[in-house]
């Protein structure tokens, strides 16, 4: 049997302050709260920055500088695992949707990618997802996700296919039948998100099934989907 690899998400995408007073936000917060969580036994974080004054989602390149640094210079064997998922964020304004409202944060995938370039990290996630998700539609179109794939593989670093739904799993095929995407692919199997894969085995059961033969996998509860 293969032993039980932990993964922590220490602050996740959208939560705040607002959500959790013990949040951390500032770099040295999140690399501490990294350092402490593999010496209680996980083997990988998953990586958001926030910006330190306001607490507000953050794609600085330095503030994540920072927080691998950090860990890096620890006692610990952490895998540092980045995320590439903010920028692909649209939120439709009411009176045109074809605007985009105050929280929009779209943005090009090299720019989503340019902290995996730079700091190389163990692993990053590469959201395969198109959704609506947050109060927001996320998108990640196929053209981007594969700049971002081409960037990650450039890099040296192996790419953690996130899949909330069966359709994500599908261009996974089709990504790597194109030989986008190298196997055995690494996949993050995300369920509890509303609209997408509902935690439980079932629906846990039916991803696993729909997987390349030889994929690597990992699953997971968002928030309280946790523990339904």
């Amino acid at each position: 049997m293969k032993p039980t690899i932990l993964s922590c998400a220490i602050t996740g995408s959208f939560t705040t302050r607002e959500h959790n007073k013990t949040l951390p936000v500032t770099p040295d917060e999140i690399a501490n709260d990294c350092i402490v969580a593999a010496k209680a036994g996980a083997a990988v974080c998953h990586i958001h920055v926030r910006d330190p004054e306001t607490g507000a989602v953050s794609m600085e390149l330095d503030h994540y500088r920072e927080v691998v640094q950090r860990i890096r210079k620890s006692d610990t064997d952490l895998i540092i695992n980045l995320t590439t998922g903010p920028g692909g964020r649209f939120l439709p304004s009411d009176d045109n949707p074809a605007k985009a409202a105050p929280g929009t944060a779209l943005t090009t995938p090299e720019i989503r990618s340019q902290h995996v370039v730079e700091l190389k990290p163990d692993i990053c996630s590469l959201d395969l997802n198109t959704m609506w998700f947050g109060g927001g539609a996320v998108i990640n179109s196929p053209r981007n996700i594969r700049i971002i794939a081409e960037r990650i593989y450039a890099a040296g670093v192996k790419p953690e296919l996130e899949v909330f739904d069966s359709g994500d799993i599908q261009l996974a095929h089709q990504l790597i039948q194109e030989g986008v995407l190298k196997e055995p692919a690494l996949f993050q199997i995300v369920t509890g998100v509303q609209y997408g894969f509902p935690p439980g085995p079932e629906a846990m059961a039916y991803a696993k099934s729909l997987l390349p033969a030889n994929a690597e996998w990992a699953a997971f509860g968002a928030s309280r989907m946790a523990f339904p």
